[in-house]
């Protein structure tokens, strides 16, 4: 027999306080796959072997004949909690284990949350899948391989080649030690391996859309494996213990698309009591259920929120008002397990930092986060800029790659409530001619529109911090450490065209010829970056910041004063400080990298 998951029930609903209970490291069994959630999983984290294989000598399984090292998956190779540490240059490795799951009705499906860059994957010796994109989840269903014994074997071949810059791979460092704003390498698995049986009619997608002004949720669901006439789905929701939807529909050609229509109360005071928002983080229970012949088929778990976010004029809406954003770049890196998060009480303990420092949302850097971080955003209540990991060449190859995962990553997460903004891509990384070349404007075009296709209810920001050409928010990085210049360049008596034709904030124009600022709200999106480390820390005097402190009086200073004025400038719609923790040798956190606040807390909320 395998073991299995525990479920959780429910637990987007209980309330912010420290009482709750979360898993206490990556292998126990926090469910890795928040929307779509079963009652029985096999969980594979844990001690796998491992080997790396730098020459690129195996081709198959069958060629290893030793394996040199044990790693504690899901941390990569270069982390300490890995159990192995290294690193080096190692383009490709490989990894091996054993699981208990019988050969009975029903499905097996082998599910990895994220494989960095390329993933090869064998079961019990048999060939199964061939994966690209280091950021995106894929699924593989075992069934016709499993072993009648019960005892079945994984084996899984990750290339990722250092060296590679067209392919999208955010702030990891090319170098050998990481620099600058660079960070050390994270090669192969980095998020949760986990195993499920389902029934062979089976629940295998869903989306959901909310639809404010009409107060409807739009319900998507794909529904996989054995297809028969007269099979239906029952979506129950429920909000405050109080029912809101119990309906069947019939499935076509495996899909369904429904805009679920809800009674709508009509005046906002009785409205606002089912909305989401960082003050009120209202989630909707789902409940979805597989019938055929009278029979129940499959049952999954879900969630969703009544949430709209736009843009009108120069400001941003939620839910139908003008909103303020107060948000913190997060770079989601820790010191000894890199990208991937220590626990999920990790998780969990970011969200309600940023909250507790007076920010109401985080723009993620160049990193596609874990769900688990979208989920506990969901429930606590904290808005997410949604940014693609950039590659740093512009080749054709790139941008293919780029696309690819791009759609897989809207496809993931498009119906978190959490996540407010998407951003394709970050300071022209990627598409480093912009002013220069057709084919670099075209790209970010592209990816904007392409954006806006696959999900037409949020703002994108084409190109975030300058040279701007297509965009919903014109998104400025600008680390002046200066407050009184702040104040002069975009205070009230700057006129906005001189703006845009005049400064360049990081020597780069703000918006492309033939694409001016045409109305969109404005906001700060990088600045501050105020570095401060203890004198007795280990290689101090080497750490990076776009100016240094130097010592805790003189950061909360500079901090207090630098937000005052940011607060005061009118034209921004929101700002986005540089940053939550430090990350390695850049040291410019308001916490520091194991999260401890280098100020009191209070004080960052009250000047935030």
């Amino acid at each position: 027999m395998h073991s299995l998951g525990k479920r959780l029930e429910n637990c987007y609903e209980l309330p912010c306080n420290a009482a709750i209970g979360a898993n206490s490291c990556q292998t126990d069994q926090a469910y890795p796959r928040p929307q779509l959630r079963r009652n029985q999983w096999i969980c594979l984290n844990g001690s796998w072997k491992f080997t790396f294989d730098d020459a690129g000598q195996f081709v198959r399984p069958s060629d290893i004949a030793d394996w040199t090292h044990t790693i504690e998956v899901p941390f990569a190779p270069e982390s300490a909690k890995s159990g192995i540490g290294d690193t080096g240059f190692h383009p490709n490795c490989w990894y091996e284990r054993e699981f208990d799951v019988s050969k009975g009705e029903g499905r097996v499906l082998l599910h990895f949350g994220a494989v960095d860059y390329r993933a090869r994957v064998w079961v019990n010796g048999q060939f199964m899948a061939d994966h690209e994109g280091g950021h995106t989840p894929f699924s593989i269903d075992i069934t016709p391989v499993l072993n009648e014994n019960g005892v079945q074997r994984v084996t899984v071949w990750a290339q990722d080649d250092p060296f590679d810059l067209a392919k999208p791979r955010g702030k990891q460092d090319w170098q050998l030690e990481p620099h600058s704003i660079w960070y050390p390498r994270t090669s192969g698995i980095w998020q949760t391996v986990w195993a499920e049986v389902v029934p062979n009619t089976y629940i295998d997608r869903l989306r959901w859309t909310p639809h404010f002004e009409r107060w409807e949720i739009g319900f998507e669901a794909l529904v996989s494996g054995e297809l028969y006439d007269g099979i239906q789905v029952k979506v129950k929701l429920t909000a405050n213990c109080h029912v809101l939807v119990n309906d069947i529909y019939e499935v076509i050609n495996g899909e369904i698309h429904r805009r679920i229509a809800l009674s709508d109360p009509g005046i906002d005071d009785y409205r606002n009591e089912l909305l989401w928002s960082p003050e009120k983080p209202t989630l909707i229970d789902a409940e979805i259920q597989l019938w055929y012949e009278g029979k129940l088929v499959d049952e999954v778990q879900s969630y969703t929120a009544m949430r709209t976010v736009g843009i009108q004029r120069d400001r941003f809406m939620l839910n139908g008002r003008p909103y303020y954003l107060r948000l913190v770049l997060d770079q989601g890196y820790w010191s000894d397990s890199l990208m991937t998060p220590p626990s999920d009480e990790a998780l969990r303990r970011d969200v309600e930092l940023a909250k507790s420092m007076g920010f109401n949302g985080v723009r993620k850097h160049q990193k596609i986060e874990d769900p688990r971080f979208l989920y506990w955003a969901d429930v606590l209540g904290l808005m997410v800029w949604e940014e693609m990991p950039s590659p740093y060449r512009f080749t054709r190859k790139a941008v293919e790659r780029m696309t690819k995962e791009w759609a897989e990553v809207i496809n993931r997460d498009s119906s978190h409530p959490c996540i407010v903004v998407w951003v394709p891509f970050n300071e022209s990384w990627g598409v480093p001619d912009l002013t220069a070349t057709e084919a670099h404007r075209h790209c970010v075009q592209a990816l904007y529109h392409l954006t806006k296709t696959l999900d037409p209810t949020r703002p994108v920001v084409g190109n975030d911090g300058w040279e701007s050409a297509a965009t919903d928010i014109l998104a400025i990085h600008d680390y002046d450490n200066k407050p009184t210049r702040l104040a002069n360049r975009y205070g009230p008596e700057v006129n906005l065209s001189e703006l845009f034709t005049r400064e360049r904030p990081g020597g780069r124009v703000l918006t492309l010829d033939g694409h001016p600022h045409n109305g969109q709200p404005i906001m700060l999106t990088e600045f501050g970056g105020i570095a401060y480390a203890a004198p007795e820390e280990p290689d101090a005097d080497k750490i990076w910041g776009y100016v240094r402190s130097s010592d805790i009086s003189e950061l909360q200073i500079r901090y207090t004063a630098l937000l005052e004025v940011v607060n005061k400038i009118e034209v921004f719609s929101g700002f986005c400080y540089t940053q939550l923790t430090d990350t390695f040798q850049e040291a410019n956190g308001l916490l520091y990298a194991d999260r401890t606040p280098k100020f009191p807390i209070e004080a960052i909320a009250d000047a935030t």
